[in-house]
């Protein structure tokens, strides 16, 4: 009996460490469902851009692409049209949301994986700062290196 009180409490213990922050789980609630991507723009630098982003298509290419993001087993994919521009189809992703200290947002995690949820990113990804996440819009951010200038893409997005 002493066992299987002592299994249980190890139990709980690993659970609890397990479990996500209030903060997160409510982003990972609000960011479940259906997203448009209305806009790529890019601040703190002039000039004209042109981005591959995510290492996959240039910023026009996701410009009205279609964002699913599934809570329960946090699994998504992102849609883009095909155009001549573009190579069109499904990118599937595994996201999560990452809690940052203090004084810092959260971010957006993905990395590509299969139909099957298999990993085909070798484990690399991409997190993408959360500065506004309402249930109807959302904006996220990352900051990136130009000819050794800071460049930030906004990526602003309205739920479907």
């Amino acid at each position: 009996m002493k066992k299987v009180i002592a299994l249980t409490g190890v139990l709980a213990i690993l659970l609890a460490s397990c479990s996500i922050s209030k903060d997160a789980r409510s982003k990972r609630n609000l960011l479940s469902g259906t997203w448009s991507l209305n806009d790529v723009s890019f601040e703190n630098n002039t000039g004209n851009f042109k981005a591959v982003l995510f290492n996959d298509v240039e910023d026009i290419c996701l410009e009205g692409s279609e964002w699913f993001f599934r809570d329960n087993n946090s699994t998504g994919r992102y849609t883009i049209s095909p155009s001549t521009l573009c190579n069109g189809g499904d990118r599937y992703i595994r996201w999560s949301v990452v809690e940052r200290a203090e004084n810092y947002n959260s971010q957006l995690q993905f990395k590509f994986i299969d139909e099957k949820n298999k990993d085909i990113s070798g484990g690399l990804g991409y997190r993408l700062n959360i500065e506004n996440l309402t249930e109807n819009t959302m904006t996220l951010k990352s900051n990136v290196q130009v000819d050794g200038a800071p460049v930030t893409v906004v990526y602003s997005f309205t739920k479907k």
